[in-house]
């Protein structure tokens, strides 16, 4: 992160460190942004001050200038593992737990609509990388992001990016627009990075009409704002719908809205999976599965706490089961072993 000749930061491990690197000054930043925007055909200048861009090895570049930026140029560099991240590794991480792990392979491979809620940095493009790697290898999966970041390992994958105007503005290629030729390519997924405007009525309409399976993400803090976004997105996309209509399509169209959070520490955890369980007059109503509880930190600062069932079984459990999934009660908080004790010890007593 450039903030000006003279502030460059980066960060390790979810923390922000500032570097004893310096520019010699504005100019010599704007040259740099200006050798790294020219190749990629993407254009920055007093007239348009600012560039989203993917670099060669897929990370991501993002410049701003003056005027708008009041402080000097800025750039930020998002960059991106070069080893593949795992499943085995978040649980390595204590992002999440094997028996989260386990159920949300369950809902991807039984083609659940899910959608990532999360902040910035928190984690949303890696979890939703590698819940995409769930998905069978011989479905046809397209991707559509602003920025292709997805590294899925699949084999029959389409990946779609948007494309800025031209010099004159015309030209331009929106994700809505991407979304909408996605369903004319007979996807047996349809994959978008971020939801951040109309296309989130496209891709309801997609999950409502036969594309189960889809997967999102959406910048929200809890998934009951997450919701919330969807509705304004929906209404973003200029129809003129009833609010309880936008709610009807959310209801009916997502099954689980998975929180991820990004912890003062620094960590990065998945806090809530949470099922959409329907409509309750003019609320949508949700049901939590699991639940990170925080109980403090440790001397060094660390957030102590444990992502835990709530021992509520998802509704859509029968669709685990059809696609092969006879997931253990343990997993959702059910302890066999006290349920049958706790019956010897009733019959005993009568």
């Amino acid at each position: 992160m450039i903030n000006g000749a003279k502030r460059v930061y980066v960060e390790k491990k979810g923390i922000i460190y500032k570097t004893d690197v310096q520019f010699e000054n504005d100019q010599q930043v704007l040259r740099l942004i200006e050798r790294v925007v020219h190749p990629l055909g993407r254009r920055i200048d007093v007239d348009h001050p600012a560039v989203d861009a993917r670099l060669p090895d897929g990370s991501r570049f993002n410049a701003v200038i003056p005027p708008v930026a009041i402080d000097g140029p800025s750039v930020t560099i998002r960059k991106f593992s070069r080893e593949r991240l795992t499943v085995e590794k978040l649980i390595e991480f204590g992002s999440l737990t094997p028996a989260v792990a386990e159920f949300l392979q369950a809902c991807v491979v039984a083609r659940l609509n899910i959608v990532i809620s999360g902040g910035t940095g928190s984690g949303k493009t890696t979890l939703l990388n590698i819940l995409s790697s769930f998905i069978p290898e011989h479905e046809r999966i397209v991707t559509i992001e602003d920025a292709a970041e997805l590294q899925l390992h699949q084999e029959h994958v389409v990946r779609l990016e948007t494309k800025p105007p031209d010099l004159e503005g015309k030209g331009e290629v929106r994700i809505r627009d991407l979304v909408r030729n996605a369903l004319r390519m007979r996807p047996d997924r349809i994959v978008v990075g971020e939801c951040r405007g109309g296309e989130a009525l496209d891709m309801l309409q997609a999950m409502n009409t036969g594309h189960d399976g889809s997967l999102t993400t959406i910048h929200a803090n809890t998934p009951r704002d997450a919701l919330s976004r969807l509705e304004t997105l929906t209404l973003m996309a200029g129809m003129d719908l009833p609010l309880r209509i936008v709610r009807e399509q959310i209801a009916s169209a997502v099954d689980l809205i998975i929180q991820v959070s990004r912890l003062r520490d620094g960590s990065r955890k998945v806090t809530q999976v949470t099922e959409v369980v329907g409509m309750e007059g003019d609320t949508i109503v949700l049901t939590d599965i699991f639940k990170f509880t925080e109980v403090g930190s440790d001397q060094d600062g660390k957030v102590l706490g444990e992502l835990k069932p709530t021992g509520m079984r998802p509704l859509f459990i029968q669709r685990l089961e059809l696609a092969g999934f006879k997931l253990r009660p343990e997993v959702f908080g059910v302890n066999l072993a006290d349920i049958l004790s706790s019956g010897r010890r009733q019959s005993g007593r009568g």
